[in-house]
């Protein structure tokens, strides 16, 4: 009897196992299927009073993204980045900068110190 089973298993065996050597019951996650990614959005923020002035835009059609941000920097120039990335390809920025940098004399306090020490006039006898 025990012959039997072991010759019927032997039989089922072989009748499942594929050509490949692998058995007919291995799985393979199926490739998912998805919508290319399709995008665009931008901001604004101008707030006066605290000289925040900066925006960012950007679009994406499946593989291929262009867009560009810029900030008003504190020495008065105006940053601008414009980018890409298309595939594989990386990211690709051109950094322009507008107008000259503007520098504040520091008053008050600020500044370079002025020295509180006097040396002594010298005397000859």
């Amino acid at each position: 009897m025990v012959l039997k089973v072991l010759a019927l298993a032997s039989l089922v065996v072989a009748a499942i196992a594929r050509p490949d050597g692998r058995p007919a019951y291995s799985y393979a996650a199926p490739t998912p299927a998805y919508a290319p990614t399709k995008y665009n959005f931008n901001y604004l923020v101008n707030n006066e009073p605290s000289g925040n002035d900066f925006g960012h835009q950007e679009a994406r059609d499946g593989d291929n993204t262009q867009g560009s941000y810029y900030v008003l920097l504190p020495d008065g120039r105006l940053q601008k980045v414009t980018y890409s990335v298309n595939g594989d390809s990386g990211y690709v920025a051109d950094v322009t900068y507008e107008g000259e940098a503007q520098y504040s004399t520091p008053q008050g306090s600020y500044g370079p110190p002025q020295p509180s020490y006097k040396p002594p006039t010298p005397s000859y006898a």
